[in-house]
C-alpha cells in the first residue's frame, strides 16, 4: 500500500498498519469513534486499555490538549522539542475533541510524533491525528516487520504501509505528570537516563495494572503463544532438559542446544541493538513449535530496562 492509498483508506474510516521507529501501529482516524472502535474489534483489545494518538508536530499535539498546567506544559514542550519525532509519548489533559473511547474515559490523552519518514509524511497529508496501538492481536508479540502484521492481521485491515524493519524495536516511553512532577508509566525506546538529563529526576512506576491509566501497562502483554520462562539460562536448560526448548539470550549461545533454536539479541552487548531485535526474535522462536522459550534478563540500565519490562510481561 502506498501513501495515497493509505490516506484514502484512513479517510474512509478503515484501518491501516503504519511503520514507526518503535513497532508497527494499527492506525485509524483518532477523531472517528467508529474507526477507533474497529481497532478494538480487530485487535480483540479490552476497551479499558487506552490508545496512543500519533500527530505530526508539537503544535498539533497542543491543539488536542486543554487545561494543562503551565509548569507541566513547559516540561512537556522541552521534552517534545528535544525528542520528537521519537520514541516518547506524553500524557496530557485532553481536549473534548478527543473521543473518550480513545482514552478509555480517562482525562489524559497519550500523544507522540513517530520518527519514521513515511508515517510522518502520511500524518502531514491528513487533517486528523491517528490512534495507533501496536498492529497485533491484543497481548501478543508486537510487530516490527510487515510480515508480522500480514501474518496476524493482514486479512482484517485495508493494508500495510511498508516501511521496512523498525529501527528501535520496543514501544515508546510513556511520561506524564502528577502534581507537576514527571512520572514514567512505561519504560520504552527513550531511556530514563536521557530524559533525566533534560528535566531532572523522574519517578518510574514499575507496577502494571489490570485497569491501566496509560497504554501498555497490563501485566500480561507482549507474550508469545509458546510459554516463555525467565531466569539463569544454564539452570533453566537443566530444568527443562526433557522438553524441546528454544533460547532467547543477550550475548552468548547456550552450549548443548541446537543453534537453530537460539536467538542472540546482541553478541556485542549493545542494548539498543538488543531492543531492536527483541520482538523479531520472539516471533521466530514462537513459530518453531517449541515446548518452551528460555530467556534471560539484560543489564537493568538504558534500553535494557525497556527490554526487561517486555520480557517480564511476556513470561509465564
Amino acid at each position: 500500500m502506498n501513501l495515497s492509498a493509505a490516506k484514502k483508506a484512513l479517510e474512509a474510516g478503515q484501518l491501516v498498519a503504519i511503520p514507526t521507529e518503535t513497532v508497527y501501529g494499527l492506525a485509524a482516524n483518532a477523531l472517528n469513534e467508529e474507526a477507533v472502535l474497529e481497532i478494538f474489534r480487530v485487535k480483540n483489545r479490552p476497551a479499558f486499555d487506552p490508545l496512543i494518538v500519533h500527530v505530526a508536530s508539537w503544535e498539533q499535539a497542543r491543539s488536542l490538549t486543554q487545561g494543562v498546567a503551565p509548569e507541566v506544559l513547559a516540561q512537556a514542550e522541552r521534552l517534545a522539542k528535544a525528542h520528537w519525532p521519537g520514541p516518547l509519548t506524553l500524557l496530557l489533559q485532553k481536549s473534548p475533541e478527543i473521543p473518550d473511547l480513545v482514552t478509555s474515559g480517562l482525562p489524559r490523552v497519550a500523544l507522540r510524533v513517530p520518527a519514521h519518514p513515511l508515517t510522518l509524511e502520511l500524518l502531514q497529508m491528513l487533517d486528523f491525528p491517528l490512534a495507533a496501538p501496536s498492529a497485533n492481536p491484543f497481548g501478543y508479540i508486537s510487530p516490527t516487520r510487515t510480515e508480522h502484521v500480514q501474518r496476524q492481521l493482514g486479512d482484517r485491515i485495508a493494508g500495510i504501509l511498508d516501511g521496512g524493519a523498525c529501527r528501535v524495536g520496543v514501544e515508546s516511553t510513556i511520561l506524564g505528570f502528577e502534581q507537576g512532577r514527571p512520572v514514567i508509566y512505561r519504560k520504552g525506546g527513550l531511556s530514563v537516563e536521557v530524559i533525566e538529563t533534560l528535566i531532572g529526576p523522574v519517578e518510574v512506576r514499575a507496577q502494571s495494572s489490570s485497569k491501566p491509566a496509560t497504554p501498555g501497562m497490563l501485566k500480561s502483554h507482549y507474550a508469545p503463544r509458546t510459554p516463555l520462562v525467565l531466569g539463569d539460562l544454564r539452570e533453566l536448560a537443566q530444568k527443562y532438559s526433557g522438553q524441546r526448548a528454544g533460547v532467547l539470550a543477550f550475548r552468548q549461545m547456550l552450549p548443548g542446544l541446537p543453534e537453530s533454536r537460539q536467538r542472540l539479541l546482541s553478541p556485542k552487548g549493545d542494548l539498543a541493538e538488543a531492543a531492536q531485535r527483541l520482538f523479531a526474535a520472539m516471533h521466530e522462536l514462537d513459530a518453531m513449535g517449541l515446548d518452551v522459550i528460555l530467556a534471560e534478563l539484560l543489564p537493568e540500565e538504558g534500553l535494557g530496562r525497556a527490554v526487561n519490562d517486555r520480557l517480564r510481561r511476556a513470561s509465564v
